[in-house]
């Protein structure tokens, strides 16, 4: 509308109110006021963590996330971060199959949603099954921490919390760090090991092998926060498509439903990229 044309609109018109300034229907403005009180929430999280991994005690180490993180589904040896890089692809992805079903619904295109929200759903479930993996992977464990009678760190390069029968002639461990250059291996590895103070193999809420305690609080807390985020979301997705598939937006001449449902799926695929790279990359 030109200025000229407002200049001749009545105050009741301009001033009067009864509608959205942002031509924003109730439902989308309430669903932007909840992501932008949840991404508060978020961001409180991970300036904890940060704050958490830059007031260690001098001597202690934070882990590094490509070691911490190495394993692929039924490949063995290590592919540092290969699983979090691919189920962080097919989470954005879904972020795009998520636009495609917003903008076939504009079109009034109800094949074209099904389709589109159908991937959305199947990418989500494999983001949520991957991060089960990376949670078991994460309790069980890699590289056994061994506090040896000397006082000084070890890493075992064989988990022994996997079961599995020690052989003390090939029986290896580096001292100091993971990626320490210092390796012990044979009977001598074996007889340090039979030794030691303690050998803690795995992660939970009060001990873990990685390093400091908050760590694995932290990892526990903000991805199962994400995870829960990413499941509602999920089912949030499977609600609406069964809605589209009965039909039940195109009688009603519109599909603004899915677009709700598509702020809340893009805003957690956005706050996956800021843990992603808080916890697996920085």
């Amino acid at each position: 509308m030109s200025g000229e044309a407002s200049k001749t609109m009545s105050n009741a018109v301009l001033w009067g109110g009864g509608r959205s300034p942002f031509s924003l229907s109730y439902g989308k403005l309430m669903i932007w006021f909840f992501l932008v009180s949840d991404a508060l929430t978020f961001s409180g999280l991970l300036a904890s963590y940060g704050f958490a991994r830059h007031s260690l005690m001098p001597g202690m180490e934070w882990p590094i996330g490509e070691v911490v993180f190495s394993s692929f589904p039924g490949l063995s040896g290590s592919y540092p971060l290969m699983y979090v890089a691919l189920m962080t692809f097919i989470l954005i992805i879904s972020s795009v199959t998520m636009v495609l079903a917003v903008e076939a619904g504009h079109r009034m295109d109800k094949k074209g949603v099904v389709k589109w929200l159908f991937l959305t759903v199947l990418g989500g479930a494999f983001f949520l099954g991957s991060q089960a993996f990376e949670w078991s992977h994460f309790i069980h464990g890699s590289h056994a921490r061994v506090t040896l009678a000397d006082g000084r760190t070890a890493f075992l390069t064989e988990n022994p919390h996997h079961n599995e029968a020690i052989d003390p002639a090939t029986f290896a461990m580096t001292i100091g760090s993971v990626q320490s250059e210092e390796v012990v291996k044979g009977p001598e590895a074996y007889k340090l090991y039979q030794n030691a103070i303690s050998v803690v193999s795995g992660a939970n809420m009060t001990e873990n092998e990685y390093g400091p305690t908050s760590y694995a609080n932290f990892f526990f807390f903000i991805t199962g926060f994400h995870g829960f985020h990413v499941f509602t979301g999920v089912v949030l997705n499977i609600v609406v498509l069964t809605m589209v598939i009965k039909g039940i937006f195109h009688r009603r001449g519109h599909y603004e439903m899915v677009e709700k449902a598509g702020l809340y799926w893009h805003f957690v695929d956005l706050v996956w990229v800021f843990v992603f790279t808080f916890f697996y990359l920085v």
